[in-house]
């Protein structure tokens, strides 16, 4: 028998909650048509990761499905089965540029994208969860199109940074996490509070903004919460397994 903590054992876990990743996202209506890209890296700072398979439906997505690639590899798109372009440009740029962006989660949820599409798209601190992004966001101003060249996804790299959060003007989201648990987990709860920040906005009344220093304290008060994450992805997998288990096949 293969040790539990063995390479291939890893590898199958993180398809696992991949998979179940990709599902979630299309019962959450989070996904788009067959586009919109998830992925993870083997292991922490490596340049290989997995990601979904060019437009193939979130909810179909099964743990056998994700692609193995490389961000080194200069000739995956001549290949039989490459992925989606903007997929390949945008992951391949960060996993490569970003050791710290372990799981990377792009899409066009509604709120958030609402949000990005304003021309004051700032994530202000307006309740609990507004509050848990107090500046830790960036904020990409400078859409230029589908982002499907590899220069896209090297200022993609600049503008994220040392950052995890990134609110794309004019497209959607791009979330990154050291485990998908924890970026899900902060896709999640940003979608929340993009959908907070529309309805409060959508009364027209003023909003009642928190002063920087409860705002602060608020948004470090929720890294008191690290177990949270591991628990709510857990839970979620135990209604999927539940209702359709295909998802870890």
């Amino acid at each position: 028998m293969k040790p539990v903590n063995s390479p291939d054992t890893e590898e199958r876990q993180l398809r696992i909650d991949l998979a179940a990743a990709f599902r979630l996202a299309a019962d959450f209506n989070w996904h788009e048509s067959v586009g919109n890209h998830f992925s993870v890296t083997i292991s922490p700072g490596s340049r290989k990761f997995l990601m979904n398979p060019r437009w193939m439906h979130f909810s179909r997505i099964s743990a056998n499905d994700l692609l193995l690639l490389d961000a080194d590899d200069n000739i995956v798109m001549e290949g039989s089965s490459p992925p989606d372009p903007s997929a390949w440009a945008i992951h391949s740029r960060l996993h490569a540029r970003l050791p710290h962006v372990r799981c990377l989660l792009h899409l066009h949820p509604p709120y958030s994208t609402a949000l990005a599409s304003l021309a004051d798209p700032e994530l202000k601190p307006i309740d609990q969860n507004t509050a848990r992004f107090y500046n830790r966001i960036a904020i990409d101003t400078s859409y230029g199109g589908i982002a499907d060249d590899r220069e896209e996804g090297e200022r993609l790299a600049d503008v994220l940074g040392n950052g995890s959060i990134m609110l794309m003007g004019n497209h959607g989201v791009l979330v990154a996490g050291e485990s998908i648990a924890q970026a899900f987990d902060d896709l999640y709860f940003l979608e929340r509070a993009a959908q907070t920040m529309i309805l409060a906005y959508s009364t027209g009344q003023p909003l009642n903004i928190m002063v920087p220093e409860l705002a602060e304290r608020t948004a470090r008060d929720w890294e008191n919460y690290k177990g949270m994450p591991v628990a709510h992805l857990e839970e979620l997998k135990l209604i999927l397994d539940g209702r359709d288990p295909s998802y870890a096949m």
